[in-house]
């Protein structure tokens, strides 16, 4: 096993969220990230009196939690938006608020009980170094032209470890995103780069509407990012599944580039 995967397995747990109290957890983490130390534009103290910050789409999600295991904090958190298998029609965040290509990605051809849409990904300041690793990002480039990942090991991709957990219990197989653009990029250095599927647009800041098929990224990390891989799957524990069930693809997924 790798020192990336053992650093992980010694100073982080992760934690599906599914009780009360866990839940509790998780939305005055968003609280904390989004509305006090305000992170992300657009999310105001005023609209949640009860220091938690939630909304309608908790009601058909799941939520993971990472604990730091030297202090029993929890640290940071992340939303897996399943299909509302009571509202069928209800379009997922992204279809909302982003502009889909359809040219790129036509959902109505994809499985949406077999596909969901990750978001609320926050990690508390203290251990948010996702700002420094953006900066950072280019200089860290070997001359090979590829990033020393076992550097050090990134809370985004602990993050996606915990999405892997929940796609494993609720058999999703297809990643949809919304994301700062910058943020794919620090996902890449793992193996994890989401296709794009539309333009750059300003909600909570600029971000842009991603597609990723589990199974493909997986064989692909497994590869290549073998070290990222373990941390990913728990050294194989949560991929298996997805070998079983996987798909082929029934649309092209392509990029999409767009100036300034």
């Amino acid at each position: 096993m790798s020192d990336l995967y053992n650093a992980f397995c010694e100073h982080f747990e992760i934690i599906i969220a599914d009780t009360p109290k866990l839940l509790e957890e998780v939305y005055r983490i968003r609280y904390r990230v989004l509305c006090v130390e305000k992170r992300i534009p657009g999310f105001e103290k005023a609209f949640y009196a009860d220091g938690q910050e939630k909304d309608d789409y908790d009601s058909h999600s799941s939520h993971a939690l990472i604990r730091y295991r030297f202090s029993k904090e929890f640290i940071g958190t992340v939303r897996l938006i399943l299909f509302d298998s009571t509202n069928p029609e209800k379009l997922f965040p992204v279809e909302t608020n982003g502009q889909i290509d359809r040219r790129l990605l036509d959902l109505s051809k994809w499985d949406r009980q077999h596909t969901a849409e990750i978001s609320r990904f926050v990690v508390i300041t203290r251990f948010n170094r996702r700002q420094g690793e953006r900066r950072n990002l280019e200089s860290r480039k070997n001359h090979a032209g590829s990033t020393d990942r076992r550097s050090r090991l990134d809370m985004a991709l602990v993050l996606m470890a915990g999405v892997l957990r929940m796609c494993d219990h609720f058999d999703v197989r297809n990643w949809l995103s919304f994301m700062d653009p910058a943020l794919n990029r620090l996902l890449s250095v793992s193996g994890l780069s989401f296709n794009p599927i539309g333009p750059i647009v300003d909600h909570h800041g600029f971000r842009k509407p991603y597609f990723l098929k589990i199974a493909d990224t997986l064989s692909v990390m497994e590869e290549s990012y073998h070290d990222a891989w373990e941390v990913m799957t728990d050294n194989g524990k949560y991929s298996r599944f997805l070998a079983d069930k996987a798909e082929p693809l029934t649309t092209k997924v392509g990029s999409f580039s767009v100036s300034g």
